[in-house]
């Protein structure tokens, strides 16, 4: 059995605690101001609860904050107009570490008012030894016959309480400031901080500088220096009536119904200058389950925008917090901008991280369901303007369809996707489906596409469409089956294909389609997802085509010289050649010959270059696809008839076969990758070749 030799209590003693408090309580030092200027609005906000309950004798009056810079004493002083303290209340809140005033005070005047106390921790007072030798505090309660108190503190566990000159009500906090802490003297450096933290605070902040006056400064005779023990004289002094440095107004404490479309882009312009306008704005306003304020806006994306860090600002009570928003918006809408004002998000001493627990989660939904709905109001109430922000919106909208399961049935039924289906030209299809606004050739101006106005026929681009309204549309011709494009340009050649034979084909080339693709066929696994190049369906093959007629010399059908032609000349174990002849009313409408990549294989190696962070490669392994039917390979066959391989070499026209089967083949990969360096010379020397060939032959 162990033997216990003593029991006690662990001690705490402040000479250990204070120099922590000091020195490393907040990240930043400037952060100082901040809660200074918090204590000071706290204060005000105490006089008016006061006041509501009767309590106070006179007018609380014009409430106001002074921030006052004292260059000939090094000094900075914060003075409010606000409730002021008892030499007792000084002992209890301000000599007593870490006690904070805030929850008994609301506790007691709760029924008095709405007005909102900032201060949690008791704590933000001692921030002020960081940037300051010692600090006066000069008060007058607004209790009746109240005496002005003085307090005094040079950062040690020692302090002096004594009587003020102070007459009128409210609280001075003056800061003696350290030789290398002298940047907060200048007024433009207040003036940003103000407008970093403390902008929106429903209270005039006003600064007040008082510099040596003109004569004072051009005298011969050295100022005396000012000291935490002794303070400069400064008899001539130049003092710039106060100023007002912050807005005051928060438009996200206003009623949405108060504020106009301008107000909302006005602020938006105030916190991102020099940035495009934003698409829409979502307005949160809830004081149920918890309290959340806040205008939040999509931004046009940009390709360079990382998507992984939030631009959304975060208050507690309209004084800034942060700018990392990370655990209170869902990972989807972090490319947002805007504010979040919350008292309910729990924060730690320092106001400056986010403690991630249930309420934030809760918040988090909430943001999530708000920004969902007014998609939906704005599919329903203006599908114009929905479509035309489509672009931009469409990335949050995927990327928070396969991350948040209660967002995704929210916005499952206004998913949309630019088609190439000439929509409204079937009877009956014009009245359901929306009508669609496209960008004009300048690139600024949106104009009604849809095929019942007037511009539509001088537009090229296509409309768009619900995955819903797509399937019910092909239910016919390829039930449960959608051929999409992931890049306009280089599958062009596929998606005319396509449209020619009257197939639909859906446009998925966002960065982020590739993985969302997937998503969709997880959440439809009926449904079979085709990238036109992948494969081509049958509709798109000439099943009508005669068979081809066995030469008896070569017991070779005309398809079969093709593969072996191409096989020969391209030499690719790995590439698979396939003849079939494709449909076309123009044998020239159609290419010669295209690359199909088996689509299982594409995406497994998108996965796997997506997990090893690599650029994703072209495979290896991918098939030609010859169209029999056109010209170009009908006359390759016969240019080939005297391609026999003799002991001295190929004949002439073997070897121009040779070269025009890999031209084909180039031009056929041209339209799915580009080439390096080595393949792009090879590739202008082959068609040097060819062409010299050609012209040898048309002039002989």
């Amino acid at each position: 059995m162990t033997t216990v030799l003593e029991k006690g209590n662990i001690s705490i003693h402040t000479e250990n605690i204070f120099p922590i408090i000091k020195k490393w309580l907040y990240s930043d030092h400037e952060i100082f101001l901040r809660e200074l200027v918090s204590n000071a609005v706290d204060a005000i906000q105490k006089l008016k609860m006061v006041s509501y309950s009767g309590e106070l004798a006179g007018d609380v009056g014009e409430p106001e904050v002074v921030i006052t810079i004292d260059k000939a004493q090094k000094t900075l002083a914060v003075s409010d107009t606000g409730i002021g303290m008892t030499a007792d209340e000084v002992k209890q809140y301000i000599n007593q570490v870490a006690f904070s005033s805030a929850e008994s005070f609301v506790e007691k005047y709760k029924a008095a008012g709405d007005q909102q106390i900032i201060g949690h921790f008791g704590l933000g007072f001692y921030s002020s030894f960081m940037v300051a030798q010692r600090v006066d505090i000069d008060t007058l309660s607004y209790q009746p016959n109240a005496e002005p108190v003085h307090w005094s503190c040079d950062g040690s566990t020692e302090f002096e309480l004594s009587a003020s000159t102070k007459s009128d009500r409210g609280t001075t906090v003056t800061l003696f400031l350290q030789e290398e802490e002298q940047e907060y003297l200048e007024p433009h450096r207040i003036r940003q901080l103000i407008k970093t933290y403390c902008d929106f605070l429903p209270v005039p902040i006003k600064l007040e500088v008082k510099e040596a006056a003109p004569d004072a400064t051009s005298s011969t005779e050295p100022a005396a220096e000012a000291t935490a023990e002794t303070p400069a004289e400064s008899a001539a002094l130049e003092i710039k009536a106060p100023e007002q440095i912050n807005r005051q107004k928060a438009p996200w404490k206003e009623s949405p119904s108060a504020l106009s479309s301008e107000d909302y882009m006005e602020f938006y312009r105030y916190l991102y200058p020099f940035q495009e306008e934003p698409l829409l704005w979502v307005h949160l306003n809830t004081d149920y389950p918890f309290v959340v304020n806040g205008i939040l806006y999509f931004p046009k994306l940009k390709p360079d925008v990382d998507t992984t860090k939030g631009q959304i600002k975060l208050f507690c009570n309209q004084v800034f917090v942060s700018d990392n928003c990370e655990e209170v918006i869902p990972k989807f809408l972090l490319p947002l901008r805007g504010v979040i004002d919350s008292v309910d998000i729990p924060l730690n001493v320092s106001r400056s991280f986010l403690q991630n627990d249930r309420t934030v989660r809760r918040i988090a939904d909430y943001i999530a369901k708000k920004v969902g709905d007014r998609l939906k109001e704005l599919y329903r109430d203006n599908r114009d303007e929905y479509v035309r922000c489509w672009q931009d919106l469409g990335t949050f909208v995927k990327f928070g369809s396969i991350n948040d399961d209660k967002f995704k049935k929210q916005v499952e039924d206004i998913l949309i996707y630019r088609t190439t289906a000439k929509l409204g030209e079937a009877s009956g299809e014009k009245s359901e489906v929306p009508k669609v606004e496209v960008q004009s050739a300048d690139g600024d101006a949106w104009q009604d596409a849809s095929p019942a106005s007037p511009s539509s026929a001088s537009s090229d681009s296509p409309p768009y469409t619900t995955l819903k309204e797509y399937l019910e549309r092909n239910k016919d011709r390829h039930p449960n089956r959608v051929f999409y494009c992931t890049d306009e340009v280089a599958q062009t050649t596929y998606v005319e294909l396509h449209k020619q034979q009257g197939l639909e084909v859906l446009f998925m080339d966002s960065f982020i389609d590739s993985h969302f693709v997937s998503f969709l066929e997880r959440e439809h696994p009926d449904v079979k997802f085709s990238r036109v190049d992948a494969d081509l369906d049958d509709t798109l093959i000439d099943k009508d085509k005669p068979a081809d007629i066995v030469d008896p010399t070569t017991n070779q059908t005309r398809s079969d010289r093709i593969k072996e032609l191409f096989q020969k000349a391209l030499n690719k174990p790995k590439l698979t050649i396939r003849t079939e002849a494709l449909k076309s009313s123009d044998a020239n409408g159609v290419p010669p010959a295209m690359v199909l990549l088996p689509e299982h294989l594409r995406r497994l190696q998108e996965m796997t270059a997506l997990m090893q962070q690599q650029a994703v490669q072209f495979p290896e392994e991918h098939t030609l696809l010859v169209n029999t039917s056109h010209p170009l390979i009908q006359n390759l066959v016969s240019l080939s008839q005297g391609a026999i391989i003799q002991n001295e070499g190929q004949s002439p026209s073997a070897e121009l076969a040779n070269l025009i089967c890999h031209h084909v083949y180039d031009l056929a990969l041209m339209a799915q990758k580009g080439f390096d360096a080595e393949g792009m010379q090879a590739f202008v020397e082959r068609s040097n070749a060819v062409l010299t060939r050609l012209t040898d032959r048309a002039a002989s």
